[in-house]
């Protein structure tokens, strides 16, 4: 089965619910990037991941990266696509064109990092470091800096790592020991270990450029003590060439349970005199800089996990059609059917469907609040943007990569007992699909973040906002009268209503009773991407009913699956209440040695 990128439903999703169009004529960088360049860059971008990259999945699984001798080699074809994919100007798309990029909204290089990463996840993993290593020197690199590594990681002639985690400090920074003592020309020399450091060492591009976090002689203890630096793997001459190696080494790859074509490797810096680096913006702001690299890689591993659902969904699709199995139950014929014909198989394909899309009208809405929170011109309006762009993201990642394990799974389900040999193929997507709810921040980190930073802090206020605006839209389904409108209209409210009991009760324990308001934090997290995923279909559903004379069976098949999540899907809002509201002492009453 090949890959087929669902270009159709983003332009839909980009017309229909982020507003490309009104985006463009209000924002004039992005006056020429409407829907007719949408289509254009997403029908090339289809192509090469479909024909390339995608027919790569399988044997990048198969015939994962291997590391000897200090040296990574990746999986065959992987060198070569990846320079058809620098070639094309893939990684620039979103970036700025005054370092050689396409300067594309992140609505349109959204979709394009969506289908990448349905083609072949592995693969992908290389581009979405660079991206973030891009963002944070766009951000806080100095002049030179940006001169100087920005165009080359941009053409995809260097790719960048985000070097965090010590084997003491994962999720804890504070716990940082990597170390940067100052030399007199201004550069400092980097001592320590990094571990799962992806494509921290491979042979795809010339040069690889480590953003590390460490702390400076000196530097107070805990996050406020970190700075951030760049360490090249091979040195820069005047001209811009590669000169001597650096002292930053692999000495190891992880064993992996999925993404195995990409490379995870432990680094070391500084087993031979110390690793140059170059410090980025100011001492002890790092972790500052780094949440930058961190934010666009969260939203990012969101898109992944839609890349993986929407294949998974395609492949138990093709699976369907195709395995013959059993009777209708409905006496419909008496040989035996195609498996879709099954009821059950086509509840799971319809959840599987439902999740996806909603996941991904999430993540588009999403994109173009960044675009409007960066470049529209009246202050107002970026910040309200922002905003909402900022409360998404947690959502984008938590519940899109949560929805991927599901879907995934699912396929497998769909597959039956051949879903459990690997030959199939639907075994990979759902090894592959669980590292993306653990690494950038585990989903339960992007809870307390939606907790903490988004609903305590302003005691609800914002997330009310949001449900204000879904209750908007369940006055327009109100008004548009249809059975689809009306049925989705019953179950939005009542999981509004859900939502804004757990939001009032995660505001009122904040402070009060800690313990309370995160120990039902990933439900609330879920109840939240739940919702704003079901508010964002029944914005679709609206859309497609408006829009039903051009493709009936396209806008029909939406009105069906915005349906389909209101009365399967949303529902589960309830239960997720309930144990946010009313199920927080049971989480913590077990006492430590009992368990």
């Amino acid at each position: 089965m090949t890959y087929r990128a669902p270009v159709k439903d983003m332009l839909f999703d980009m017309q229909a619910l982020a507003g490309l169009e009104q985006l463009t004529q209000a924002i004039p960088a992005f006056a020429d990037h409407g829907l007719e360049t949408a289509a254009a860059v997403l029908e090339e971008c289809a192509k090469l991941n479909e024909g390339v990259i995608g027919p790569l999945n399988v044997e990048g699984d198969r015939n994962p990266s291997w590391f000897k001798d200090g040296v990574v080699t990746t999986t065959p074809g992987f060198k070569d696509a990846f320079r058809q994919f620098a070639e094309g100007g893939w990684q620039g798309v979103q970036h700025p064109e005054d370092f050689g990029g396409q300067g594309l909204p992140k609505t349109i290089g959204s979709a394009c990092a969506e289908i990448v990463n349905g083609a072949n996840l592995s693969f992908a993993l290389c581009s979405i470091l660079t991206d973030g290593a891009i963002e944070a020197l766009l951000t806080a690199g100095s002049d030179e800096q940006k001169a100087l590594y920005l165009p080359k990681l941009i053409d995809g002639t260097w790719t960048g790592t985000m070097n965090l985690t010590e084997p003491q400090a994962g999720s804890d920074l504070a716990l940082v020991r990597t170390r940067a003592e100052p030399q007199g020309d201004g550069s400092y020399k980097v001592f320590g270990t990094k571990i799962f450091i992806t494509y921290g060492e491979h042979d795809m591009a010339d040069n690889i450029v480590h953003l590390v976090l460490a702390r400076v002689t000196g530097a107070p203890e805990g996050v406020k003590g970190i700075s951030l630096f760049i360490v090249p793997k091979f040195m820069i001459n005047a001209d811009g060439s590669n000169g001597a190696r650096n002292d930053a080494h692999c000495v190891s790859i992880e064993h992996k349970m999925g993404i195995k074509a990409s490379p995870t490797a432990v680094l070391q810096f500084g087993d031979h005199g110390g690793a140059i680096g170059y410090l980025i913006g100011e001492e002890n702001r790092g972790l500052e800089y780094m949440f930058i690299m961190m934010n666009s890689a969260r939203y990012a591993v969101g898109l992944q996990g839609i890349g993986q659902a929407e294949r998974a969904y395609q492949k138990a699709v093709d699976y369907a059609r195709q395995r013959v199995q059993s009777r209708p139950v409905d006496g419909s014929a008496k040989a035996a059917v195609t498996i879709d014909h099954h009821p059950d198989v086509r509840r799971m394909l319809m959840t599987m469907r439902a999740l996806t899309e909603g996941s991904r009208a999430l993540a588009i809405n999403a994109a173009a609040a960044y675009d409007t929170a960066h470049h529209h011109p009246d202050a107002q309006t970026r910040a309200e943007a922002q905003a909402f762009y900022e409360f998404m993201v947690p959502l984008v990642k938590g519940y899109s990569t949560e929805m991927s394990l599901e879907v995934t799974d699912l396929g497998v389900q769909v597959h039956g007992g051949m879903g459990f040999i690997e030959e199939t193929g639907a075994a990979q997507f759902y090894r592959d699909a669980k590292i993306l709810t653990i690494y950038e921040g585990t989903t339960a980190i992007q809870a307390n973040d939606l907790v903490g930073r988004k609903t305590i802090r302003d005691g609800g206020a914002f997330a009310q906002g949001v449900a204000a605006l879904i209750e908007a839209t369940e006055g327009e389904l109100a008004a548009s009268g249809t059975p689809a409108a009306l049925a989705v209209r019953k179950q939005l409210a009542a999981s509004r209503a859900d939502f804004l009991a757990a939001v009032a009760y995660i505001a009122s324990q904040g402070k009060a009773n800690p313990n309370a308001a995160y120990a039902g934090s990933v439900p609330y997290l879920m109840l939240a991407g739940n919702l704003v995923a079901g508010w964002q279909l029944a914005r679709s559903l609206l859309a497609a009913e408006a829009r039903m004379g051009e493709d009936q069976p396209f806008m029909s098949a939406k009105v069906t699956t915005a349906r389909f999540y209101a009365e399967h899907i949303l529902p589960r809002t309830g239960a997720l209440r309930a144990a946010i509201v009313e199920g927080a002492d049971s989480v913590t009453a077990l006492p430590l040695d009992a368990f």
